[in-house]
């Protein structure tokens, strides 16, 4: 299913040493693991007998349980793989192990590298860390045993699996590192973890960390009620991160599934992208498991504007704004200029320069705004244009290029009522040439307006407002734009947030053709699609590497499968335009990234401008 596998981390409740009663509990929840669609669900460490039973671990009886619950545990896994934790003896040592069931038998077990013997911590007095053999015996049956283990399923290698417990993932140098090299794109975690206040915060970041570093999925899965709280509680904390991202937290003090999807081809694409992922097999012992697909719908929320920060995350977009403003500051440094000039028109991308150009620059007086009317130009967006530039103090001057590029018409041959693209882009490169020489005038850089999705699709006049002396929205999506004006409306208040507000709600237009009976014309998104679904493919494409096949399916998941017709028609403007359009992003101004995409050719994508899209665009008419 499009390179997702549903997992779960589990916390059955035990009861300490009733070793039937906990492999029932156990059985039951891979039953309902099954019975929702997970392929693989991890238990917590000794799950089988209970962390804390002490020196009971030690006792031939509790030992010889586990092994046979085990086995008739595993009668129920076939379509499902299971990691289970308990304490395996072999060669005269026994071992805090991990096992691994999968097709209705026992196909191998991990053993915890790392003992702890420090604070409320006694496993070096029941577990050997060494000699372990390579193979075990188990109710018959020899399976591979010990460190090194990464379970590979049949059909699909990209899912695959090695696993740590506990202390495991606390120490500098942790299994989950060879077991990554080793191929193991995901890191199951049975754990017994002492919680203490702090530690779930602490324990996130951990989870978080290893996922990043090793480009995997980590399962995480915690012991909790039903352990001796005799000196200690465990709170059941169930994790899942996919590649720094924590998608799935089951919360403290609740026993039960926590489930969610890890996207294996994703990881996979995020190997073959960062060069300093190094792969190795040494040491690695490959086997082989077959797991069933579920069904399709995914339980994880597939977000709709990838690009924004969560609602009310103000910290993120300051972090924006400042990369923004940092750019600016050290272009007009490098330039020997404290001088900017913007193109202001009442739109949302010249809205959003002209607030950064203000945060650079030494005072307000600094900034010279122009809005430059012409033939498309609306009384909303001038008005906006007007209050905005007074509002915020800088220099403000209307100029209108309506003769000048009538004259230009005239210079060149073209009928005015022919509203075709020498009309329209004459119009943009006029204003661009109106801001280079009042910049030069001045002494100033003019600072870009055009955002991260226009260049996308090419919507941008070649050589008009393309160009910029720096272009501070150049990695900015419109999505993002929009939240950005309205985010500085609510910080910045007053006039020049109320003239905010109205242009974030006013429609998006480059107002290049005259307005039809005094209102907008011109609809970006009714001649292209909706932003908000360019920003998502381009998202998913030039961030993941994902298929247009691939992106249907996240955008039915993100926005629902009524609007299919409506998502296909936008994806195929959307591949067309950003195939035919790269010789504009092939020489595109300097502009600072800000997030994780980015389209400038010196920095993240390098494409050549004579690049077919066939191949795309034939994927996306048999959606």
């Amino acid at each position: 299913m499009y390179g997702f596998v549903r997992v779960a981390a589990a916390s059955p409740h035990v009861s300490v040493a009733d070793v039937k009663s906990n492999a029932r509990e156990i059985t039951r929840l891979i039953e309902s693991a099954k019975e929702k669609g997970v392929s693989l669900v991890v238990f917590p460490e000794l799950a089988l007998c209970g962390y804390t039973a002490g020196d009971l671990l030690l006792q031939s009886a509790l030992i010889k349980a586990c092994e046979e619950a085990l086995l008739e545990i595993a009668g129920h896994t076939k379509g499902i793989a299971a990691v289970i934790g308990l304490p395996l003896s072999a060669g005269g040592k026994l071992y805090d192990a991990a096992a691994v069931l999968s097709g209705g038998k026992i196909i191998g077990a991990a053993v915890k590298a790392n003992i702890p013997n420090y604070c409320e911590f006694y496993e070096a007095r029941y577990f050997a860390s060494s000699g372990a053999p390579k193979s075990i015996e188990i109710g018959g049956s020899v399976v591979p045993f010990g460190f090194g283990l990464v379970f590979k399923e049949k059909r699909d290698p990209r899912f695959s699996f090695g696993v740590e417990i506990c202390e495991d993932m606390w120490v500098a140098s942790s299994p989950s590192a060879a077991l990554a090299r080793g191929g193991a794109s995901i890191i199951c975690n049975p754990s017994a973890s002492v919680e203490t206040v702090g530690k779930a915060e602490f324990r996130r970041t951990l989870v978080k960390a290893h996922s990043a570093k090793l480009l995997c999925g980590y399962i995480y899965a915690d012991c909790g009620t039903g352990e001796s709280t005799t000196d200690c509680v465990f709170a059941g904390h169930r994790l899942i991160a996919e590649d720094g991202a924590l998608i799935a937290d089951g919360g403290l003090f609740s026993d039960g599934l926590t489930i969610s999807e890890i996207d294996v081809e994703k990881l996979d694409f995020t190997r073959r992208q960062t060069n300093t992922f190094s792969a190795s097999d040494e040491g690695i012992t490959c086997v082989p498991f077959e797991a069933a697909n579920f069904d399709g719908s995914l339980v994880r929320k597939i977000s709709d504007t990838p690009f924004l920060p969560e609602e009310g995350d103000d910290e993120r977009a300051e972090l924006i704004l400042s990369l923004q403003t940092a750019g600016l500051k050290k272009r007009m440094s490098a330039s020997n200029t404290k001088k900017l000039v913007v193109g202001i028109s009442g739109g949302l991308d010249s809205a959003l320069a002209l607030l950064v150009a203000v945060r650079a620059a030494d005072k307000p007086e600094d900034v010279t705004a122009i809005t430059m009317p012409c033939f498309g130009t609306g009384e909303r967006t001038l008005k906006n244009a007007r209050a905005l530039s007074t509002s915020l103090g800088v220099n403000f001057e209307e100029i209108s290029v309506r003769d000048s590029v009538k004259k230009h018409f005239e210079d060149i041959g073209h009928d005015p009522e022919k509203h075709d693209s020498v009309y329209e882009n004459a119009q943009a490169r006029e204003r661009t040439q109106v801001l280079m020489d009042v910049a030069n005038g001045l002494g100033a850089l003019v600072v870009g307006t055009g955002d991260m999705s226009e260049l996308a699709l090419g919507w941008t006049t070649y050589n008009g407002d393309h160009m910029s002396s720096y272009g501070v929205n150049g990695s900015v999506p419109k999505t993002l734009v929009k939240y950005l004006v309205r985010y500085s409306a609510k910080k910045i208040g007053g006039s020049a947030g109320k003239a905010l507000d109205d242009i974030a709600a006013t429609e998006i237009s480059p107002e290049l053709l005259p307005p039809a009976s005094g209102k907008i014309s011109q609809k970006t998104e009714d001649i292209l699609g909706k932003y908000i679904y360019h920003d998502f493919f381009l998202y998913h494409s030039v961030r993941w590497g994902r298929s247009p096949e691939k992106i249907m399916y996240l955008a039915l998941q993100a926005f629902g499968s009524e609007r299919h017709d409506e998502i296909k028609a936008a994806m195929k403007v959307f591949y067309s335009r950003f195939f035919s359009q790269q010789f504009k992003r092939s020489c595109i101004p300097d502009g600072a990234k800000v997030g994780t995409v980015s389209l400038s050719p010196r920095s993240d994508f390098r494409m050549p401008s004579d690049a077919v899209g066939k191949l795309w665009i034939e994927e996306v008419e048999k959606l």
